[in-house]
């Protein structure tokens, strides 16, 4: 089972406060443990939302949005892919986690559709499609 699991934002986050040395190390502690047990697949942190934009989506129309974005509790400021057994694993994993942020923080786990969740909708011309998009990518 693939899991996202986004480390949400806080003020501080999107204040461009950056962490300590001492929260580097832990962190860079924490991901070499989930690297050496084959749970990290991909993880990094974001900028703040200042820094971002958004397009928005009307049929066939297309608004830029700059940033920063309001609620600052549902911005994303990191995150990681992860390859676990089950979700019961992956919220051990979180468990273990440094604290990300100076203060209060929160850490998000949702699972990835996998093929088998898009039922009859994939025929195998699209499975075909996805499956060529990621073999380019592996290569990468």
């Amino acid at each position: 089972m693939r899991v996202m699991v986004m480390v949400k934002a806080t003020k501080d986050s999107e204040a461009g406060i950056m962490p300590s040395t001492e929260l580097l190390e832990a962190m860079g502690k924490y991901n070499e443990e989930l690297v050496n047990a084959g749970v990290m697949l991909a993880g990094d942190g974001l900028h703040p939302s200042t820094k971002g934009k958004r397009v928005a989506f009307d049929g066939p129309g297309r608004t830029v949005i700059d940033g920063p974005f309001a609620e600052t509790r549902e911005l994303v400021a990191g995150f990681w892919i992860w390859e676990v057994k089950d979700m019961a694993e992956a919220v051990e994993w979180v468990k273990r986690c440094p604290n990300p942020m100076l203060g209060p923080s929160e850490i998000e786990i949702r699972p990835l559709f996998e093929a088998a969740d898009f039922g009859e909708a994939l025929t195998p011309d699209v499975a075909e499609l996805h499956d060529r998009t990621r073999e380019k990518l592996a290569e990468r």
